[in-house]
């Protein structure tokens, strides 16, 4: 069939192949024309995808410097390459997960990306991983499962920048083709990152460094592509034109062959592969059998100089020259253009995959690039997790008071006592601003808020506001605070005073101020022996005569008053007293002699009863509380003992005073049943300064009594007086539980024994403010070791406007005007 043209006046048929020719290469134009167009559109969309914020979790990753134990034997290289190791494992969960596909990724770009980022900033090295929100917890399991004892901490996006400093950024790429290896951890004898950590040693305090890696698993097609590169590399020889050959281009050639001849020229059938390309080849099927990973490295600094910031950069990608096999291997170039160096600072602060600045590593090189730091390392600015941490066993109670929480690995408990634990007393120690007070004031409030009778003596006064800024009000009134600095209206506390019930307490009393003065003046240095012998017996005259009511004020005057003195022999039926007064003290002579002894023992007291503060606390013949009451009722007890407002010496006596009749109290209760002795919790902060050798006897008898003590103090050398380890010896033998705060070397040193095998003298020392170790005692059996972070806020719904209520109704119920107790001590002084 032919075609006529029918315009003109000739009639030139046209061939049919031609017209179907020219159709086709218009449709395949309009049909590339629109693949150019779609291409377009999808550059333009993942751009746009790009600048948006993509859901990410950040986490701040800390190990402790201290070598696990499974690390002990190792060192140098072999140390590095197990570390390193670990690490890569971790990068091959990455390298592991499967590629997102289908048409939304082909479309918008995949966002399944991972940031791998060391920073040094304020003079802190820190290791940063950014995961997309759903792959965090899987991320942290697998750093968990290799570095046990790493923390792994969700945090807020950091700021590496100055609003005055001046940035430099660049990002590397390898120079090759992408089948080369880089040098690995594996080829080294030193840990890589030691070269980029010496550079960032080098900043200032104001300027920072950065190095991300933004990483995703690799598509198979690379294995594909390596493993026809050995292939080919084996049949033709030729390790060189085997990296480079393409498919596509050897379509072309055999079309170009097909229709315009072969080329003639052979291919060297002599020619064999050296030993470095046979080595090259090696390294290639290594690379070739782990994972690969698609790379974005990138580099920031910033300095309050353009040329300091440019300095740092330049320094930091020298730094990456170890990586670099300068003949059949790979290595980077520096890509830090300056005209897109503001583009790579927004890809660098958002985190983005940049497909054009990609490179493809398998896991062993990426671990080369980016892993945690080796314990053995020295430099000075990694930030190092502080102390280890320990999951809470899995008997903790679900009911009891609440001590604190166990974070580990993200999971939070709270961590509960039981009442008979409690029983067997808790002990706590930690320096000074550690949390030891937050920890006793959340206990005290908590027993507070359940009715529970409480008792806090605190050296400080503080501890004493936060509990009573949250006493709920149905308790208000049975709440009462013995404040020595209230001057204007004290209470009153008779340091003799005893419950004639029971004879026995008179001897406890004497004993116990005996013990107390002892404790006050190191009187087994001064005398001790006259000392306790004639103070004993004036106690015993006075305290003779119970309708007098004796206070410590009547000791210098059965010591000085002949009248005042034969006035209470012939009240005193103690026989051994009249005699030791008679025939002994009024007679002898020399040093001994009453006149040479008066001096010797009223100069111990003067510092007391001439005391404006004191005096009318200890010179009224009935104290303003009874401690037997305020155990069997509940009551709240709190006494506020500031040195800084009464006095060390004033401090000291009166709290050992109460701690010794709270513990005279809790043993009268051998009156009643076990059922009847409700529980009632007594806590001392700086315990070492209120309690006598007394103490052995509360913390291994007041348990039967309902009495429960928890005691706190900086440090063990507190519990030592002059060698004497007895207390030290009584509270390790008999408290249940154990609670360490931040401590010195010596006492983490004792300390170690107890913490075992979890914990060790490092992490005692080392271990963060607010954050203790805990020996709980569970159904009397001590439970692993384990981390616990104080509470806070405290418990409760603090209300200041409480505190001078409650101290104001306590002084009205309680107190009495001072001017009324200066005129009662005058006239007993004047009637006798």
């Amino acid at each position: 069939m032919e075609t006529y043209n029918t315009i003109g006046f000739e009639s030139t048929p046209l061939p049919g192949g031609q017209s179907a020719l020219g159709a086709l290469l218009i449709t395949l134009g309009w049909l590339f024309l629109f693949f150019i167009l779609v291409l377009i559109w999808r550059a333009w969309l993942r751009a746009r995808h790009n600048k948006q914020h993509s859901q990410q979790s950040i986490y701040l990753v800390r190990l402790p410097k201290e070598l696990e134990d499974s690390n002990l034997d190792l060192k140098g290289k072999e140390l590095m390459h197990t570390n390193v190791a670990k690490a890569e494992t971790i990068i091959s969960a990455i390298g592991g997960l499967r590629a997102q596909r289908g048409f939304k990724a082909w479309l918008n770009g995949r966002n399944d990306h991972f940031s791998l980022e060391i920073v040094a900033a304020s003079g802190v090295i820190n290791f940063y991983i950014i995961t997309p929100d759903y792959a965090g917890e899987y991320l942290e399991k697998q750093i968990h499962a290799h570095f046990p004892d790493a923390e792994v901490s969700p945090v807020k996006d950091y700021n590496m920048f100055s609003s005055r400093g001046y940035v430099s950024a660049g990002y590397l790429l390898t120079t090759r083709n992408f089948a080369l290896p880089l040098k690995t951890y594996r080829q080294d004898e030193a840990d890589s990152l030691n070269s980029i950590f010496s550079v960032m040693s080098k900043l200032a305090p104001e300027e920072s460094m950065a190095m991300q890696l933004v990483v995703r698993s690799a598509k198979r097609w690379w294995h594909r592509r390596l493993t026809a590169v050995v292939r080919r590399a084996y049949k033709t020889q030729d390790l060189k034109n085997s990296l480079s050959y393409n498919r596509w281009f050897a379509v072309f050639n055999f079309i170009s062959d097909t229709f315009f001849g072969k080329n003639q020229s052979l291919p060297d059938v002599h020619r064999q592969l050296t030993d470095m390309e046979q080595q090259t080849i090696k390294g290639i099927e290594e690379k070739n059998a782990k994972a690969g990973l698609d790379v974005n490295l990138r580099l920031v600094t910033s300095s309050n100089s353009i040329e300091r910031a440019e300095r740092h950069l330049s320094e930091a990608i020298a730094s990456f020259g170890q990586f670099n096999y300068f003949e059949y291997g790979n290595s980077f170039i520096n890509l830090a253009i300056r005209k897109h160096e503001s583009e790579i600072i927004k890809d660098f602060i958002h985190r983005r995959f940049i497909e054009t600045q990609k490179m493809i590593l398998n896991t062993e090189e990426v671990a080369s690039l980016f892993h945690f730091p080796l314990s053995t390392i020295d430099t000075p600015y990694l930030a190092w997790l502080p102390s280890k941490t320990a999951a809470a066993p899995i008997e903790i109670p679900s009911d009891g008071l609440i001590l604190g929480y166990n974070d580990y690995r993200g999971d939070k408990r709270d961590i509960r006592i039981r009442e008979s634990d409690r029983l067997r007393h808790t002990y706590i120690v930690g320096k000074s601003g550690t949390g030891k007070s937050i920890l006793m004031a959340n206990m005290a409030i908590q027993d507070i808020m359940n009715g529970e009778g409480v008792c806090v003596l605190d050296p400080h006064g503080d501890l004493v506001d936060d509990i009573l800024a949250r006493v709920p009000a149905s308790r208000v009134n049975d709440v009462v605070v013995f404040a020595p600095a209230d001057v204007e209206r004290p209470l009153s506390l008779n340091l003799l005073e005893f419950d004639h019930r029971y004879p026995e307490q008179k001897t406890f009393v004497i004993n116990e101020m005996i013990s107390i003065f002892d404790k006050l003046y190191d009187l087994k240095s001064t005398g001790g022996p006259i000392f306790e012998q004639y103070m004993r017996n004036a106690m015993l005259l006075v305290m003779s005569d119970p309708n007098s009511g004796a206070t410590l004020l009547d000791i210098p005057r059965v010591l000085s008053d002949t009248d005042f003195r034969q006035q209470k022999l012939a009240v005193c039926d103690d026989a051994m007293v009249v005699n030791f007064w008679i025939k002994e003290a009024q007679v002898a002579g020399g040093d001994a002699a009453l006149a040479n002894v008066v001096p010797y023992i009223t100069s111990k007291l003067t510092s007391f009863i001439s005391n404006d503060i004191m005096r009318p606390i200890i010179g009224q013949t009935k104290s303003s509380f009874n401690l037997r009451d305020i155990m069997d009722e509940r009551k709240i007890l709190l006494v506020s003992l500031p040195k800084g407002l009464v006095g060390e010496l004033n401090s000291h006596l009166l709290g050992m005073i109460i701690v010794g009749k709270i513990l005279m109290s809790a043993l009268s209760r051998a009156d009643s049943t076990a059922a009847e002795r409700s529980p009632f919790y007594l806590y001392i902060d700086e315990f070492q300064n209120f309690t006598t050798d007394s103490i052995k006897q509360v913390l291994s008898e007041a348990r039967k009594y309902g009495l429960g003590l928890t005691l706190a103090h900086q440090y063990i050398g507190q519990l030592v007086n002059k060698g004497d380890a007895g207390i030290k010896d009584a509270v390790f033998g008999n408290v249940g539980t154990t609670i360490a705060f931040k401590v010195g070397p010596e006492d983490a040193e004792f300390l170690e024994k107890l913490f075992k095998p979890e914990f060790n003298a490092t992490d005692l020392v080392n271990v963060d403010k607010y954050s203790a170790f805990v020996r709980l005692l569970i159904n009397n059996m001590n439970a692993r070791p384990f981390t616990m972070k104080t509470t806070w806020p405290l418990a409760g719904t603090a209300n200041p406007a409480t505190i001078s209520r409650i101290k104001e109704l306590s002084r009205l119920k309680y107190g009495v005007d001072r001017q009324l107790i200066e005129a009662e001590v005058r006239l007993r002084l004047a009637n006798f």
